[in-house]
């Protein structure tokens, strides 16, 4: 497969998460946060070169978890990118207590993979779970009985029953690697 001419908007989107992302680290583990979206981007990129969905791909947290807004994502890399970004930005309903709102949040996010997403926001999707089981896989084997604290949803059977949904969601990458690792990594992490 012959590579896109043009990367500069992925370069683009790399500075702008690294910039939005700065000074962030992930739960439980004292990793900068923009580790995650690039492992995201990096998961991707196995499945599609397109430049714009690896954009969105860095570029999947930022109006999320950082002062960034969707406007400004659209304001920099168009249209396209913006509506992937915003697919993929979860309502965080900060008016609410978040590990109250964790089942609504992921009950709406698992209703738009199955109805509504198109196959390079599936694809996103699939990267962020992949990369988010990776670590909870890790935290799993160092410390089985207490992987979930410092999460919203410390309830195994709740976060088993959404990466479950999410892979059946998926389903039509059943025969990607990236699939198979995710499913691989439930079964092991939660039977």
């Amino acid at each position: 497969m012959k590579p896109p001419e043009d990367h500069s908007i992925f370069a683009q989107a790399i500075w702008f998460a690294a910039e939005a992302h700065c000074n962030t680290y992930r739960k439980q583990r004292p990793v900068p946060y923009i580790i995650h979206p690039m492992e995201v981007a990096v998961i991707v990129s196995n499945i599609t070169v397109d430049p714009e969905v690896l954009a969105a791909a860095v570029l999947h947290d930022v109006v999320e978890d950082t002062s960034a807004e969707i406007e400004d994502v659209e304001r920099m890399f168009g249209s396209r990118v913006a509506a992937m970004v915003a697919a993929e930005t979860e309502d965080k309903m900060k008016d609410r207590d978040s590990s109250q709102t964790w089942m609504e949040r992921k009950t709406r996010a698992l209703e738009y993979l199955e109805n509504t997403a198109d196959k390079n926001v599936q694809i996103i999707a699939l990267a962020d779970k992949l990369s988010n089981m990776r670590s909870l896989s890790r935290m799993f084997r160092q410390d089985p009985e207490n992987f979930l604290e410092g999460f919203n949803q410390k309830d195994s059977r709740k976060v088993k029953w959404f990466y479950l949904r999410a892979l059946e969601a998926l389903s039509s990458f059943r025969d990607t690697d990236e699939w198979k690792e995710l499913s691989d990594l439930v079964r092991e992490v939660f039977g």
